[in-house]
């Protein structure tokens, strides 16, 4: 079986909720005065990071509705007074979300292209992703571990092999890849593959 057949027979909602718990343990850690911080995404604060991967919940949370195709949905998410909280509520939605679409439904995500229509299993793959590696982003951003367990690891491994590399600039969610270390294991192979260098500080 090819990569594609078997991530497009893959089921990776309980894979996302735990890739999100793993997001959301690494929010708990923040404090109000880190949200200035840099992060590894040039372009990003560690709350404009909150906020780019709350914006990713909505969207793909619409995008199982079937109304992901509109780009306002990909916008304009709020972190309030407590961005914690409003993670978890985010996380909640999309987890809710994705548990109601069925497996050959198609999410529209318009930021990998407009018109772009991809089935149920992938888009939740690219959304496991995007929480893993975010959640590293924030890790190393406030200087606390990031562990996610090996299943998570592959799993993202797996799919971010297929992430286009069209439209990756510097300054994206996700970088072009980078060179992994001779030796380099699957977590630093996987940042690698996005485009974070694991020494990054």
């Amino acid at each position: 079986m090819d990569l594609l057949k078997e991530l497009l027979s893959t089921d990776f909602r309980d894979l996302d909720r735990r890739a999100l718990d793993l997001w959301l343990g690494t929010l708990a850690q923040v404090k109000p005065d880190m949200l200035a911080r840099p992060t590894p995404c040039p372009d990003w604060t560690l709350h404009g990071l909150i906020r780019h991967q709350l914006n990713q919940d909505a969207g793909f949370a619409a995008a199982a509705r079937g109304e992901g195709a509109r780009p306002s949905v990909w916008r304009g998410a709020d972190l309030g007074d407590d961005p914690h909280a409003a993670a978890a509520a985010s996380a909640d939605r999309v987890t809710a979300a994705f548990a109601a679409a069925g497996p050959r439904d198609e999410f529209h995500l318009p930021e990998i292209g407009d018109g772009t229509a991809v089935p149920a299993s992938l888009a939740i793959g690219f959304h496991l992703v995007d929480a893993v590696v975010h959640a590293w982003d924030a890790a190393v951003t406030i200087g606390v571990p990031w562990e996610p367990d090996a299943e998570l690891v592959e799993a993202s491994l797996r799919v971010a092999a297929i992430v286009p590399e069209d439209g990756r600039t510097p300054g994206e969610a996700f970088a072009p890849p980078v060179p992994a270390a001779a030796g380099a294991g699957p977590r630093d192979r996987l940042l690698a593959l996005l485009g974070r260098s694991p020494a990054w500080r």
